[in-house]
């Protein structure tokens, strides 16, 4: 047995060192066969003016009298070949596609034969005209051929015929016609519009590599049509003009992912050495890595593929190697190895897909693009909150970014408020001036707990007016009332791992109280970090965000702590992440987009400049009827109110005083109150400056000495 095994794998090297090919990239190779292919159809074209020598005549001659006067097609098909091989989108050389190229050709020859007589379509379309035309005669056989001819195109190229587009264009010449300004203009640009859309629908059938274009005629399209849809939804009476997108940059660069067919064979021979026997499927190129899809034989148990994750990364010298197995929706298993070279997401493609500008959904964020290089979006309403982790420089912040600039392209300050959390200070004070801010950039634990307090309260006062209403969410009472005086609020918070260290117990209770109840109102959170344990990322933190994006980590535990499962530490980092819903159980492997510092401050500028004309009173704040400066005044008032009103305040200060220490278990055993009823005696005692902070799991200090005791007494 192992002899023959052996002697297998010697002739499949020896087979594939023989190929002239072995080694070189899938780009040499289409570039070498769109040249050979250039080359004769400029030997064609010499041949029929009679400038290719005796070779040339008598090539002239014998396609001639093969395909009569068609023959000048030959060289124009040469043509349009190697042109397909030299650009991003190359033709599928399937039986069936050949199958449908030769019923197209014959059919063809035979309507030229038939419509110009005189063996115009040379002898082939003699001999396959003749029978038909001797048994059907001349208007049935035209028919015939007419239907075969259109079959074998449509087999050949593999689209469907679409109605709707066909609708589209004559529907854009009519309205087209009845404007008077600048008419071949626009014709040109909807014309192009229509192309693109059939090639997109086109391209999604196909299961083939995926390679994202960049072109730049396409892009300027997109962001008219895009204008043009913002302009007529998102703007409830207001005049404003969302930003265009040429503020944004577009995907760069080319995904290599090396010779594939090389790759393939050495994935297939690898788990036949195992023992295991599989199927090659197909091949997907993603902007940062490339899924090899197969279907291993029946009886195979998933967990001995899965085993194989590190003799596959030795086998393709390529690490780190992961696994899906199986493919959602799919009997397939997917192995994902990292491209040679990737390319870089930008975020102008993403927001300039139909799939984003067309939909009647307003809190659509794009994510990037999935292992096959297709946009991938996802809805807050559905999320509905967001939790964000992985290691420093993973691209968390990055995210971030896409995600408000997602909103903000879709949004004027009437229909979306921001709230934003930074106690790193850094990531989004670049944003303080923006018109879209209930607050400037908050970097303090206590104003965050605040805030998210604030935040509880227009929670419920929203609750209580959708009661009023008779609506069941704030989609329904949009519906009711059109004038939108209850927009969403998105709370962002950067880093959660410095303000659980500083207060613990009150922010979670703080988060998970908006997470159970505050989507029917259009409240979200996005909750950001990059420590991922279990201090800060807590069981009802992740009970109450079921919507997760983990960028890469240092070990599977992390990944388990973020996810409920391994995966992550297997990530490239960049903006390689993984993307868990709500909705489904496995998680999907997304390349983000890339959003930089200067693009961010370019969509910043604008938004100020065009929001000049909007009043601060025109935002509606949400704190209240009595005059406040900010949300937190609101806050302050309302915790010395506690304090003042609480009877039990001074024999808990004479008690922490008295006996130098500070805790809510010591409050409970002496001053006999619940543990809620402590933990606020003890922030009351934070606020007048008679215990310090929390320090992780140390006690708190008392500030105020014994001795002292009477002099605080004296300045109170």
């Amino acid at each position: 047995m192992v002899a023959e095994k052996n002697k297998k794998r010697k002739k499949i090297i020896s087979e594939e060192n023989g190929k002239w090919y072995c080694g070189l990239r899938d780009e040499t190779k289409y570039s070498v066969w769109a040249v050979i292919c250039l080359g004769v159809s400029l030997f064609l074209v010499l041949a029929v003016f009679g400038k290719a020598g005796l070779v040339g005549e008598y090539v002239h001659m014998g396609l001639g009298f093969l395909f009569g006067e068609a023959f000048f097609l030959a060289p124009v098909l040469f043509f349009f070949v190697a042109i397909s091989l030299f650009s991003s989108f190359r033709p599928n050389l399937l039986v069936t596609n050949l199958i449908g190229g030769l019923l197209t050709l014959f059919s063809g020859l035979a309507l030229t034969d038939i419509v110009f007589d005189d063996k115009s379509g040379g002898y082939v379309g003699f001999l396959a005209a003749l029978p038909f035309l001797k048994f059907v005669d001349f208007w049935a056989s035209l028919i015939l051929f007419a239907v075969a001819f259109l079959i074998g195109f449509l087999i050949m190229f593999n689209v469907p015929i679409s109605f709707v587009a066909l609708k589209k264009v004559l529907g854009k010449e009519i309205v087209l016609n009845r404007k008077k300004d600048k008419l071949s203009d626009f014709d040109d640009v909807d014309k192009n519009v229509v192309e693109e859309t059939e090639g997109k629908d086109s391209d999604e059938n196909q299961s083939a590599v995926s390679v994202v274009a960049d072109e730049e005629s396409v892009e300027q399209i997109k962001d008219k049509k895009a204008k043009k849809y913002m302009n007529n939804v998102f703007q409830n009476g207001k005049k404003f003009q969302p930003p265009p997108f040429d503020l944004l940059e577009a995907d760069k660069g080319k995904p290599s992912a090396g010779d594939i067919k090389a790759n393939a064979n050495v994935i297939k021979r690898t788990f036949q050495n195992f023992g295991i026997n599989i199927e090659m499927n197909e091949v997907c190129i993603g902007p940062s890595v490339t899924q090899y899809s197969f279907k291993p034989a029946e009886g195979v148990k998933l967990s001995r593929i899965t085993a194989l994750n590190n003799d596959l990364a030795l086998a393709l010298a390529s690490h780190p190697i992961r696994i899906e197995a199986p493919i959602p929706g799919k009997s397939l298993v997917g192995v994902e190895v990292p491209n040679r070279t990737s390319s870089m997401v930008g975020l102008r493609h993403l927001l300039g897909e139909s799939a984003f500008r067309d939909t009647d959904n307003p809190l659509l964020i794009a994510l990037g693009r999935n292992v096959a290089g297709r946009p991938v979006y996802s809805s807050m309403a559905k999320m509905p909150h967001l939790l964000i982790a992985g290691a420093t420089g993973s691209g968390k912040s990055v995210a971030i970014h896409s995600l408000m600039m997602s909103l903000l392209y879709r949004h004027s300050p009437l229909d979306l408020q921001l709230l934003l959390i930074d106690p790193k200070r850094v990531e989004l004070n670049i944003y303080n001036n923006l018109p879209y801010l209930l607050s400037p950039v908050i970097t303090e634990a206590k104003k965050a707990i605040m805030a998210l307090k604030w935040a509880t309260k227009e929670m419920e006062r929203r609750y209580e007016i959708l009661l009023q209403a008779g609506a069941r969410d704030i989609t329904s009472y949009h519906k009711k009332n059109k004038n939108c005086d209850m927009p969403f609020i998105v709370i962002i918070i950067d880093e959660l791992a410095d303000i659980m260290a500083t207060y613990p117990r009150e922010f979670e209770a703080a988060i998970v109280r908006l997470a159970q109840m505050s989507r029917a109102v259009g409240i979200h959170l996005v909750v950001s970090t990059q420590r991922p344990s279990v201090e800060v990322i807590t069981g009802l933190i992740k009970a109450n965000i079921t919507a997760r994006i983990a960028f890469q980590v240092a070990s599977q535990v992390d990944s388990r702590t973020i996810l409920d499962m391994a995966g992550a530490e297997k990530l490239l980092g960049n903006g390689d992440m993984l993307y868990l819903s709500g909705d489904t159980t496995k998680p999907r492997r997304i390349q983000g987009s890339f959003v930089s510092e200067n693009e961010v401050k370019k969509v910043v500028d604008y938004l100020v400049n065009q929001c000049e004309d909007f009043s601060l009173d025109e935002i509606d704040l949400g704190v209240g009827e009595q005059k406040q400066s900010s949300i937190f005044d609101s806050e302050s008032s309302s915790f010395e109110d506690d304090e003042e009103d609480d009877e039990l305040y001074e024999k808990a200060r004479s008690l922490v005083i008295e006996a130098q220490k500070a805790s809510s278990s010591y409050l409970q055993r002496r001053l006999r109150v619940g543990y809620a009823r402590a933990a606020r005696l003890l922030d009351m005692l934070e606020e007048r400056n008679i215990v310090g902070p929390q320090d992780g799991s140390r006690p708190r200090d008392v500030l105020v000495r014994p001795m002292s005791e009477e002099n605080y007494d004296g300045q109170k």
